[in-house]
């Protein structure tokens, strides 16, 4: 009697092209650390002190180097947290290379489109600097939040069978933490603000609250 073999496909992800990301954005903030010491280490203490905002509050620092190269772990760390949430409840696998780039392609571009509408918007109200300013500390709290979440996706994707209470809990944090960022954000303007209430309510329920329901409706309803 002969035994039957069936062979069955096996089906391996790669996950190099996650470590080669980890690796070049640690290897970023290494470079950035070196080549703005002092900067970096008053941005480290942007939790606990507003001290940088004060001081790199001119708004061509949003273009600078530092920026820019902070903006680049931004992108990269926020669309591997979005890829594992979505892994979390089985919506795609963490080792798609395809899902990775459309995540990271959406964040490019509604962060950037975003920011091109708050600019068109800020000249047609003429608040344009209130907002430059206020776009400026956005991206210094979401830089810095990013970087601390850097570890945290590296934790996550290389770790299996998480507990769901442990994926809820770091969105809450993430949620209050931003929701923390803009109120800080809103107490520092808030005289101008009082000045042009209407315009700035208007742009706030057309900018800041619209577009992120949206997506939680798209999000919910597929």
């Amino acid at each position: 009697m002969m035994t039957e073999l069936i062979a069955q496909e096996r089906i391996i992800e790669p996950k190099d092209w996650a470590t080669a990301l980890f690796i070049l954005s640690f290897s970023v903030v290494a470079i950035t650390r070196a080549t703005f010491a002092g900067r970096f280490s008053e941005f480290m203490n942007l939790i606990v002190s507003d001290k940088y905002n004060k001081i790199y509050k001119d708004r061509s620092h949003l273009f600078s180097w530092f920026s820019i190269a902070m903006m680049f772990v931004l992108f990269i760390s926020l669309s591997f947290f979005m890829l594992l949430i979505l892994h979390h409840f089985q919506l795609t696998s963490k080792y798609n290379l395809i899902s990775f780039i459309q995540l990271l392609t959406f964040c490019v571009v509604f962060i950037l489109s975003k920011f091109l509408i708050d600019k068109i918007i800020a000249v047609a109200f003429d608040f344009e600097e209130l907002i430059e300013h206020y776009n400026l500390q956005k991206v210094n709290y979401r830089s810095y939040f990013a970087l601390c979440l850097l570890p945290i996706n590296m934790f996550l994707y290389y770790t299996d069978n998480l507990p769901t209470y442990f994926i809820y809990s770091l969105i809450i944090i993430i949620l209050l933490i931003n929701v923390i960022s803009y109120l800080s954000s809103l107490r520092i303007y808030q005289n101008f603000i009082i000045r042009k209430l209407f315009y700035f309510i208007l742009y706030l329920c057309t900018l800041e609250i619209a577009p992120y329901y949206f997506i939680y409706y798209w999000f919910i309803n597929n």
